[in-house]
């Protein structure tokens, strides 16, 4: 099967070999990429203690750029949504990573239940108001630090020519609201997907799926948890 995959290159990369090992396709076309400000972390690490919450794994990703300035904080209690960013953390050094299998809210629900003190969130933008909308329920007190943007990218002509002039993708991966939005909001990419077309669109989230429009959303398969292995299994 054709898959086309919209995630930021990074990961994107990941998700190809996984595609490839299951007998697929993969189609790379990013519609995102990250602008890392490792400044940013590094102050509010330096200004912290206690317990950090990451709801992607891009957080990570700004940490890693840190080498020995990051040892310090290795022994912090880590929060992180997903296991495959759990995962990330302890691959590089953090020691006590807790996981949640759900969304955002479900993360907050994991700090509630651990009762951790304070709280750093190292937060990209844009980004759901899920995990920070649930902490305030709860009362948990925390700060934010916005250490990356995930910046939109707007694939040339050529390249959606190069991906549905011979036989469509079969599927479409979207794992963030963000990037169904820009996906559909590019012309040649929404005429690319036409009513009839009988593409499936395969969708981390009824969140994801909220940005796919209307007339398509018969197309729309809706991931059973929120996570890769929950979407790959749809194909």
């Amino acid at each position: 099967m054709r898959v086309l995959v919209t995630r930021p290159a990074h990961s994107a990369t990941r998700t190809a070999q996984r595609l490839r090992d299951m007998g697929h396709e993969p189609l790379l076309l990013p519609l995102r990429r990250p602008l890392h400000d490792g400044n940013a972390a590094a102050d509010a690490l330096a200004t912290t203690s206690g317990a950090i919450a990451v709801t992607s794994a891009e957080a990570i990703r700004v940490l890693s750029a840190f080498g020995e300035q990051l040892h310090p904080h290795l022994a912090r209690p880590l929060f992180a949504v997903g296991e495959t960013t759990a995962e990330e953390a302890r691959s590089l050094g953090f020691r006590s990573v807790a996981s949640s299998r759900g969304n955002g809210g479900d993360l907050a629900d994991l700090v509630a239940a651990e009762k951790p003190g304070t709280l750093l969130y190292l937060a990209g933008t844009p980004r759901a108001e899920t995990f920070e909308g649930r902490l305030r329920e709860l009362g948990i007190h925390f700060s934010v630090a916005e250490c990356y943007r995930m910046q939109p990218v707007v694939p040339s002509p050529a390249e959606i020519e190069a991906i549905f002039s011979g036989p469509h993708p079969e599927a479409i991966l979207f794992y963030s609201r963000q990037t169904a939005e820009d996906f559909f909001r590019v012309p040649e990419l929404r005429s690319a997907v036409p009513e009839h077309s009988g593409i499936r669109l395969l969708c981390l989230s009824e969140a994801v799926a909220e940005a796919v429009p209307a007339a398509l959303r018969k197309n729309v398969v809706i991931s059973p948890m929120p996570d890769e292995k929950s979407l790959l299994s749809l194909l």
